[in-house]
């Protein structure tokens, strides 16, 4: 009897343990690799654009999706922390929807007040070569970028982003 609650105690805790979080980075791209190349294409002229950061600055990639409301709520809050601070700030911020409908994606923009010449839509949802590319089919993320392409900060929270700002 004594053996069976051994191996009770064995299968419990292995079992608990298989639940626990990894490593939250495993999805997607992590801090200190270099970003792939950031094409999309601007939703008023529908040219495709490249996007760095400007040298000595950050660049801001957030993705998100109106059917996903953390994301949606964090790329909100981090356009808005942006507005706010002063204007020759050291980050530039480029917002990416995956949306597939583009009327979904403009109502979204204008009701949570997002900056929208920093806005993209990627209809093709998770179909899109940017979607594959940083590897977010594990979740939404965010990704701060140095002028080199390496990601410095990942997820980060507008509160956060303030330190990058100066």
């Amino acid at each position: 009897m004594r053996h069976v609650k051994w191996i009770f105690v064995v299968l419990l805790v292995s079992s608990l343990t298989s639940f626990v979080s990894k490593d939250k980075l495993s999805g997607g791209l992590n801090v200190g690799d270099t970003a792939p190349d950031v094409f999309v294409q601007s939703v008023s002229d529908w040219q495709q654009r490249e996007y760095t950061a400007p040298r000595g600055k950050y660049l801001l990639l957030s993705f998100w999706a109106s059917y996903d409301a953390p994301s949606r709520m964090l790329n909100a809050s981090l356009s808005n922390a942006l507005r706010e601070a002063a204007p020759d700030n050291n980050v530039e911020m480029v917002s990416v929807s995956f949306d597939e409908y583009r009327s979904v994606f403009d109502e979204t923009v204008r009701m949570d007040r997002i900056v929208a010449s920093a806005c993209f839509v990627e209809t093709e949802g998770a179909d899109s070569e940017l979607y594959k590319e940083f590897r977010l089919h594990k979740g939404f993320a965010n990704y701060l970028l140095d002028d080199a392409g390496v990601i410095v900060a990942k997820n980060i929270s507008a509160a956060e982003l303030s330190a990058y700002l100066d």
